[in-house]
């Protein structure tokens, strides 16, 4: 069953899933970004055609979730799946991104909307008010997988920052969801980082028993300047390419202050729409 890890974009789903990836996918907690592949990406390609589901328009990759959520699940009897994803929880055309059939329960990850206006607009090459234009407006991401054909791109959809916290707050309604701020992570990855194993462990009905050296090892080798190190050197495939310039993936770190350069007429525009969320979290 599916454990989802979910977050809008530049949110710090990447340092969850490293944590995670770290702390289960490798022998002794020392990272390596190849760990990450036991912690895929939804919707995804493979998923689709593992399941026999030809893609060729949108609308097939929105009826199909469930029944690929299925085939995913059965591969995986008996056993828990940590899948990331970037999607809202809205219902498309009446169908659902997901049920309590296919998943076990959601760990959403949250951080403040101006400092992922920052991190989206290096992310994707936009200027500041390019960036603020897309987390205020509904949208989503278009990804060519597999080739140049239009059958092959997986769209994702987003909603916008505000909706799609909202729409992640159902599995809240039934006990299976936990909300993790990345700015609490960052100050108090222990702590944080043990109350999402805990929540796996529950949810998955199965016992916990921390490791307590390992879990040291996987802070230490998943801290912002070690990510930062390890992609100088070695590249990180899930950064962007833009123009045939490779963008930084890990560029502004946990600083959680950083909004503060943007313009009074960005912030306000971001703090006109988010309002009622940016309070219930915190962040006003």
């Amino acid at each position: 069953m599916i454990i989802w890890l979910a977050s809008y974009p530049k949110s710090g789903n990447t340092f969850v899933r490293s944590l995670l990836a770290s702390y289960f996918f490798t022998k002794d907690g020392n990272f390596n970004f190849d760990s990450l592949r036991f912690i895929g990406q939804f919707p995804d390609f493979k998923f689709f055609e593992q399941a026999n589901i030809e893609l060729t328009h949108d609308k097939e990759i929105f009826k199909n979730y469930l029944k690929v959520q299925e085939s995913i699940n059965n591969k995986d009897k008996n056993n828990v799946r940590i899948l990331k994803t970037h999607s809202t929880m809205h219902d498309v055309g009446g169908y659902k991104f997901t049920d309590l059939n296919n998943s076990l329960g959601a760990i959403y990850i949250v951080r403040d909307p101006r400092n992922v206006l920052r991190s989206y607009a290096n992310h994707m090459q936009f200027s500041e008010e390019e960036a603020s234009n897309a987390l205020v407006s509904y949208r989503s991401l278009v990804a060519d997988q597999k080739g140049s054909k239009s059958s092959n791109k997986i769209t994702t959809l987003l909603g916008n920052w505000g909706s799609h916290y909202q729409t992640w707050k159902s599995f809240k309604k039934v006990n299976k969801y936990i909300l993790i701020k990345y700015e609490d992570l960052v100050q108090e990855t222990e702590k944080n980082l043990v109350k999402i194993l805990e929540f796996i462990h529950s949810v998955s009905r199965t016992k916990f028993d921390l490791d307590e050296t390992k879990l040291i090892k996987t802070i230490e080798s998943t801290s912002f300047e070690n990510l930062k190190k390890m992609e100088e050197k070695e590249g990180f495939n899930e950064g962007m390419e833009i123009a045939g310039k490779k963008v930084t993936f890990f560029k502004y770190g946990p600083k959680d202050d950083a909004y503060k350069n943007l313009t009074s007429e960005i912030l306000n525009k971001i703090e006109k729409n988010f309002e009622v969320e940016m309070k219930e979290l915190g962040y006003l």
